[in-house]
């Protein structure tokens, strides 16, 4: 009862500071968020949102004065990737960044192997990624769910892993990359129609800080 009682009052506590700042900007929302949730509410609110980007960014905050450090060198590099890499919907969350690749721009209809295409647009944000190293990446493989759910868990393990090799094989460290397949499980649009389904086959990129960042904004923070 009291681990209910907790988990709902840091689902509370997120969901106040999400709804109180709507004027504020993303790196302020990213500083309150990591102050008052940080990891366990990052799991709680992933979970019970759907959004999985949401719940791992928030629960990678630092949160704080040193969130707010880190929220504006995400801005600057949320910035850079709208324009080096026009294909791919950037999302500033917080203390983090969303990339996200329909799958028609990296795979052909139920395929993992990258096109040419996607190898030129990850190429790009390769060039963009290798300009903040003090960052970790997870990429996030996602289907529809159109098909049976094992067949749907396989392909987005199989095009998530296609992703993280491709950036490895490009000199991303592998410590940066983790990868993931969701299948079908966290749509963020309606399977009831073709268009829904199209955006839901999906690769999603999580960009957050990583420990030497922290430690830098921390010291930052403190002068």
């Amino acid at each position: 009862m009291k681990k209910l009682r907790l988990s709902l009052l840091m689902m509370l506590s997120v969901a106040l500071i999400l709804g109180s700042c709507a004027s504020w900007n993303k790196t302020q929302k990213g500083a309150a968020v990591g102050t008052a949730a940080g990891g366990a509410a990052g799991a709680i609110v992933g979970k019970a949102s759907g959004n999985t980007a949401l719940g791992a960014i928030i629960g990678a905050a630092a949160g704080g004065t040193a969130g707010a450090i880190i929220g504006r060198q995400m801005d600057k590099q949320a910035e850079e990737i709208e324009k080096t890499v026009p294909d791919a919907r950037v999302e500033r969350v917080g203390e983090g960044i969303v990339v996200e690749f329909n799958s028609q721009i990296l795979f052909g209809f139920d395929q993992s192997n990258l096109s040419a295409d996607a190898r030129n647009n990850l190429d790009k944000l390769v060039a963009v990624l290798n300009n903040y190293p003090d960052t970790n990446i997870e990429i996030q493989g996602h289907t529809d769910s159109t098909g049976s759910e094992s067949y749907n868990q396989r392909l987005s393990e199989q095009r998530a892993g296609s992703v993280s090799g491709y950036l490895k094989q490009k000199g991303i460290s592998s410590q940066r990359i983790t990868q993931v397949g969701m299948g079908e499980l966290y749509p963020k649009y309606s399977n009831d129609n073709e268009e829904g389904r199209t955006q839901n086959r999906r690769v999603d990129f999580l960009i957050t800080a990583n420990k030497k960042m922290k430690a830098e904004a921390e010291r930052e923070a403190e002068s």
